[in-house]
């Protein structure tokens, strides 16, 4: 596009403007001309990118420092704030460059990916390379594109937008670590608790509304396991494909390693009665400290399932197969798309009646499940709540931390926004991140090496 006395197109929202206020909602020829070429993938743009972005907003002055000194990619650049640039080792002294480059990385996070647009149709396109911006009368920031930029040829290519997700496989190791060493803990509780569990002829079954007028399946606590097998699938399926897979990993295994420390502290502390007269449990004595880590760890590799052979008396408050069901039902409920409503509301009957049945067996009192189901389900709910606001407690990070040091070490970084539904070929994705990964080793090695010569803009 031209000089001062031309007008200035705006994308927002897929639609043109000009300087008069007129919209249309067809393309033009240099909307399409835009997004050709523009990359999507701005999270793996490197350096040599990095710094054509800024030739292109018109703070070339910060490429030395920012790309070849602080070695600032794509990646980084997505979770740059303006307290970033003000402070020390950036430490930027020119306010008005700081505004602008601030306001240039939230328009870079504005454009992001989306599930696919309904019946089909193909998503709207948005240039992700801000040349100025302009208050507009709805009180937004709209984007003036000045010129077409072009980047390098390997970053170049169609498609969504997306979003700058900064877990790494260390982080998806140490939230796996968290949850086994959880586990284990339980199983070692659960042995504690059976060795005093409440004398049967002594103590009988406690009166229950359910479990009084729900006669015994033998069969239906076979049923929820089944159930919760399924579950499992069907969250694995989802995982595998996600776009987004590694932070799921690390949210669940988080969300799940919290509740279940939360159940070894309720089992530990009050031992209820035997629920059922049908379950012959009695306290076992264990000799030695290694016999009860032994046992622990049986119950941890046969994942506490009767269908796997392990028997255990005494973990009633609150119901572990409650937690589980209803975790993974959440889960696949949150990272698969709206539309497929189907299968959503196949979950949901599915994690009412793997419910029932646990309650039909008589493995556990009513308040266990009702406890189990309301704690998971606040959890996964205030979790991903603070977790898509994390503006709401910037100022507040130190107690954050303190509170909640597993949130903060695998949502540090990441945007705070809700996780868009995008499946991605997992093989594809892998042998890009070793691409990136070796292709990042080598630009380390030797510098920016690409060519980062800046696209001028003819004045008239």
């Amino acid at each position: 596009m031209g000089g001062e006395g031309q007008a200035s197109a705006i994308v927002d929202g897929g639609c043109r403007k000009d300087d008069d206020g007129c919209l249309s909602d067809s393309r033009s020829d240099l909307d399409l001309q835009l997004s050709e070429s523009l990359t999507d993938d701005i999270e793996h743009w490197t350096c040599a990118d990095v710094s054509v972005w800024l030739e292109s907003i018109g703070l070339g002055d910060y490429c030395n420092l920012l790309c070849s000194t602080h070695r600032i990619d794509g990646n980084v650049l997505l979770s740059l704030h303006e307290k970033d640039l003000k402070e020390p080792p950036l430490a930027m002294d020119v306010l008005g460059d700081i505004k602008r480059l601030n306001k240039a990385v939230k328009g870079l996070r504005q454009y992001r990916d989306t599930a696919a647009t309904p019946d089909g149709a193909p998503p709207m396109y948005f240039t992700p390379i801000p040349r100025r911006f302009r208050r507009s009368s709805s009180g937004g920031d709209d984007f003036f594109i000045d010129g077409p930029v072009t980047l390098s040829p390997n970053t170049r290519h169609m498609g969504r937008a997306t979003v700058p997700d900064s877990t790494s496989p260390r982080k998806a190791i140490a939230t796996l670590v968290y949850v086994w060493m959880v586990f284990l803990l339980t199983s070692f509780t659960m042995t504690i608790v059976h060795s005093r569990v409440p004398d049967m002829t002594t103590y009988r079954p406690l009166p229950d509304i359910a479990l009084d007028n729900i006669p015994h399946i033998p069969w239906a606590f076979e049923v929820s396991e089944a159930i919760g097998v399924f579950f499992v699938a069907l969250y694995l399926l989802t995982l595998l494909f996600h776009k987004h897979r590694l932070l799921i990993f690390c949210r669940l295994n988080i969300l799940l390693g919290t509740v279940f420390l939360l159940r070894c502290c309720t089992m530990f502390v009050t031992s209820l009665s035997v629920p059922g007269n049908h379950l012959h449990c009695k306290p076992v004595k264990f000799e030695t400290i290694q016999e009860m880590m032994w046992r622990a760890f049986e119950i941890t590799s046969g994942f506490g399932m009767s269908l796997t052979g392990v028997h255990t008396c005494g973990d009633y408050m609150f119901s572990g197969h409650t937690v589980v069901l209803t975790m993974l039902n959440l889960a696949i409920t949150e990272y698969t798309p709206r539309r497929w409503r189907t299968l959503h509301v196949l979950t949901w009957v599915m994690n009412i009646f793997g419910i029932f049945f646990i309650l039909a067996a008589h493995e556990h009192y009513s308040i266990d499940v009702v406890i189990a189901f309301v704690i998971t389900s606040r959890l996964f709910l205030y979790y991903h709540a603070l977790a898509n606001s994390r503006a709401l407690m910037a100022g507040d990070n130190h107690r954050l931390r303190e509170w909640f040091p597993m949130f903060t070490y695998v949502e540090e970084g990441w945007s705070g926004d809700r996780l868009s539904n995008v499946y991605r070929n997992p093989f594809e994705d892998l042998r890009k991140y070793i691409s990136v990964r070796f292709a990042g080793a080598s630009d380390t090695d030797s510098g920016i090496s690409r060519k980062t010569t800046p696209h001028k803009r003819k004045r008239p």
